[in-house]
C-alpha cells in the first residue's frame, strides 16, 4: 500500500521522520539550529516556533530556492530535523522486524530512511508560503507525555486539509514521530508497505532497495524529487 498524500505540497511533512546532521549551501542566509531554549517549550509553542522559523528562511532564500527547489533541504535540515525522533519512529515502521534486526541493520535503516524523506520533502516545501498554514487550538493534557499538535493546510486548489502531528516528550523536549493527514497516519502506512516487502524479500534487501532508490510516495498523483514511484 502507497500513501498517496492527496494534493499536497505542503510544509512539515517532513515532520515524521529525521535525523539531525549539518548541511551548508552556498549563497544561502545562515539559520540557525535548535536552541537550548526549545527543550522547555510544549508541544503547540515549539511548533508554532519551528513552523515560524522555517517561513522565515524560505522567504530569506526564495530566489536561491525559485532556481534550485533542492536547497530548500538544508532549511529542513537545519530547522525541522532536530525536533524529530528518528529512532523512534523507525522502531515503529519496522516494528517486530526492528527486534530482529541487527544494530548495524538498525543504524542503517534509520539513515536510509532519513536520507529518503529529507530529499523528498526538502523538495516538497520549496514553494511553500505561512498563509497555507493554520495551527488550531490544543486540546490535549499538558501533563501527558504525547500530544497531538492540530493544523490546517490550505492546497492551491484552496481545499483545506487536516494535518496532524504526533509529538512524544523526551529528555530533549518534545519531538515528532508521526504525522497524520486527512485520518492517514503515515507511520503506519509505511509498516504496513514495508512490513510487507521485509516479509517477502528480508529486511536487509529492503534496507539495501531504500539505500539506492528511495521511498515510493506520490503527492497527487505525481512524483515527489527524490523518491521512487511504482503501483503495487
Amino acid at each position: 500500500m502507497t500513501l498517496r498524500l492527496t494534493g499536497l505540497r505542503l510544509a512539515l511533512i517532513a515532520l515524521v521522520f529525521a535525523l539531525p546532521a549539518v548541511l551548508t549551501v552556498s549563497g544561502f542566509v545562515p539559520v540557525a539550529r535548535a536552541d537550548a531554549k526549545s527543550s522547555s517549550l510544549g508541544p503547540q509553542e515549539l511548533m508554532d516556533k519551528v513552523s515560524k522559523e522555517m517561513f522565515e528562511a524560505l522567504d530569506a532564500n526564495r530566489a536561491a530556492i525559485k532556481k534550485d527547489p533542492d536547497k530548500a533541504t538544508p532549511l529542513v535540515d537545519a530547522i525541522l530535523l532536530p525536533h524529530f525522533d528518528t529512532d523512534y519512529a523507525a522502531q515503529l515502521v519496522l516494528a517486530q522486524n526492528w527486534r530482529t534486526a541487527t544494530p548495524e541493520q538498525q543504524k542503517r535503516f534509520v539513515a536510509a530512511l532519513y536520507r529518503a524523506l529529507l530529499k523528498t520533502y526538502g523538495g516538497a516545501i520549496a514553494d511553500f508560503t505561512a498563509d497555507r498554514l493554520k495551527l488550531l487550538p490544543f486540546r490535549g493534557d499538558p501533563a501527558a507525555t504525547q500530544a497531538t499538535v492540530r493544523t490546517l493546510v490550505t492546497r492551491s486548489s484552496g481545499a483545506v486539509v487536516p494535518v496532524d502531528y504526533r509529538l512524544r516528550k523526551t529528555d530533549d523536549g518534545w519531538k515528532a514521530f508521526d504525522v497524520i493527514i486527512e485520518g492517514i497516519s503515515y507511520v503506519k502506512n509505511y509498516r504496513t508497505d514495508l512490513g510487507a516487502e521485509v516479509s517477502q524479500k528480508g529486511l536487509e534487501s529492503v534496507i539495501e532497495r531504500l539505500e539506492h532508490e528511495g521511498l515510493d510516495v506520490k503527492v497527487a498523483g505525481e512524483s515527489v524529487a527524490g523518491a521512487t514511484h511504482h503501483q503495487r
